[in-house]
């Protein structure tokens, strides 16, 4: 597919020899065929020429910026010195792409996770389940105790 600058510039080069919107589009169907610029864009850039506004390149838009190589975006790779993070294929590999690998430190507050909700009320799960053992046995006893020696008063 031919680039819209591309085109544009065919636009601006038909509109400097005098041509017509309408006789601009149909080259640029004859040359690029399914990959021509629309109508809509075709008249969009001939009225910016006629406004005198003469360069091909697109106005900046709002919204999300246009990326860019900077410190803010490097990569670091953080690893948690799994097997699968220390051998040596995978350092190699670190090493040959530029990646920078930050060594896990044994204990850091800020970078661990906070387990301490989800350990005690898995915690108490796990002592619930266990209530709940000791009753049914409780009550499976008692049960087999009137099955053995029937009900007394």
């Amino acid at each position: 597919m031919a680039g819209f600058r591309e085109q544009r510039a065919a636009v601006k080069f038909c509109f400097l020899l005098g041509k017509s919107g309408t006789e601009t589009l149909e080259m640029l169907k004859t040359a690029y065929k399914d990959d021509a610029m629309g109508k809509t864009q075709v008249f969009e850039w001939f009225s910016r020429f006629k406004n005198g506004e003469m360069s091909i390149d697109d106005k900046p838009r709002s919204g999300r910026p246009s990326t860019a190589r900077t410190h803010e975006n490097d990569w670091l790779f953080l690893h948690d010195n799994a097997p699968a993070h220390t051998e040596m294929s995978v350092r190699q590999l670190l090493t040959k792409n530029g990646m920078t690998s930050v060594p896990h430190p044994p204990y850091s507050p800020d970078l661990a996770p906070c387990d301490f909700f989800f350990v005690s009320s898995n915690e108490k799960r796990h002592e619930r389940k266990k209530r709940r053992r000791r009753c049914q046995a409780s009550q499976k006893m008692n049960l087999d105790n009137v099955l053995k020696n029937g009900i007394k008063d």
